[in-house]
């Protein structure tokens, strides 16, 4: 396979989940295809292009919006037209495929809410293939491949009528897109007790709603409690809050700060509990056998979250809205005193 082109976008509002797992997928297709991978990203506040640069791997940037234009929903998220991104990202990708004698990419994959057929038809002429990353099932696709990991009661259903009878599904957990670190870590997987001595928080790489800080607000008086237990906090570069957070670890020796880490896997592998989001951090804390309090931290993860309750795959607190620190140190409590 020639150039495999990846559209996707990283801010302090999206947060990193899509352009993670993006790369998670560029990865795997460069070790295992040999593929030359390139990015389009658009430089927003909180973006991760230097992230995906240190991975080696080339990125067309997209400029910032120069005007304010009326949008709303994820549009908010591409911060101009759709049909605007769609010009900027044909003008950046026919320039790099002329300057590599390419006629057109292989395959372009999306992952963007905001993005559908209307912007998958003007780049249709630019590739050979169109993949789509999604969760919502709430728009049509011009795509050839749709890629949705997240487990739904009828996932089976849920994108009918949405995409070409052509298009292949992969659809559910089983095509989780997991970092290779997981992979080695999974093979030197801790046998837990179920004593907790090692709590792992990580809300995302935005946390736009600030759970980390309820979460830590719960530990420091459950320790005050008594109760004995290190933890490990995470945020990522695009969480505006990080400094607060990390200053506010600092004065407690037991809580430790770390931000944007390359081996959460081995974190998860250190746990004997997480506090976290929903979303496709699920995935990894399942593969690793990490027991896990879930909050929904956006409209969209709620019915993943109370499905994948339903089926008893993970414990739910709630939207995040409804999740107060009491809730948390209520949850915590049943688990500490119930093992410890």
């Amino acid at each position: 396979m020639g150039v495999i082109v990846f559209r996707a976008d990283a801010s302090r509002l999206i947060g990193s989940g899509h352009v993670m797992r993006c790369l998670t997928l560029a990865q795997r297709l460069r070790k295992e295809q040999n593929a030359k991978v390139i990015f389009i990203m658009r430089k927003l506040s909180g973006n991760l292009i230097d992230v995906a640069r240190k991975q080696g791997f080339t990125v067309l940037v997209l400029p910032q919006a120069d005007e304010d234009y009326k949008l709303e929903d994820y549009g908010l998220w591409l911060t101009v037209p759709m049909e605007v991104d769609a010009q900027q990202t044909i003008k950046v990708l026919q320039h790099y495929l002329q300057e590599h004698d390419c006629d057109v990419a292989d395959r372009l994959i999306v992952d963007s809410y905001a993005l559908d057929e209307q912007w998958e038809r003007m780049l249709r002429p630019y590739c050979k293939e169109i993949m789509v990353i999604d969760d919502l099932a709430n728009r049509r696709h011009e795509c050839d491949i749709l890629l949705d990991q997240n487990f739904y009661s009828n996932k089976d259903v849920r994108y009918a009528g949405l995409v070409p009878e052509h298009c292949k599904m992969l659809l559910g957990p089983e095509h989780a897109l997991l970092r290779e670190e997981f992979y080695e870590s999974k093979k030197h997987l801790r046998k837990r007790d179920g004593n907790i001595k090692n709590i792992l928080v990580f809300y995302g790489g935005s946390d736009l709603t600030n759970e980390t800080e309820k979460a830590i607000k719960a530990l420091v008086q459950l320790h005050d409690e008594g109760y004995s237990f290190t933890a490990d906090i995470i945020t990522g570069l695009s969480n505006y809050r990080r400094g607060k957070i990390e200053k506010i670890c600092s004065k407690y020796h037991f809580l430790h700060y770390y931000c944007q880490v390359s081996n959460m896997a081995e974190f998860m592998n250190k746990a004997d509990l997480m506090l976290g989001a929903g979303g496709s951090t699920t995935w990894e804390r399942l593969y690793m056998e990490l027991p896990a309090l879930v909050t929904a931290v956006a409209e969209n993860q709620i019915q993943g979250c109370e499905d994948c309750r339903q089926a008893g795959i993970i414990e739910y607190l709630g939207i995040n809205k409804d999740v107060r620190v009491d809730t948390i140190l209520e949850a915590l409590h049943k688990k500490l005193d119930k093992h410890n």
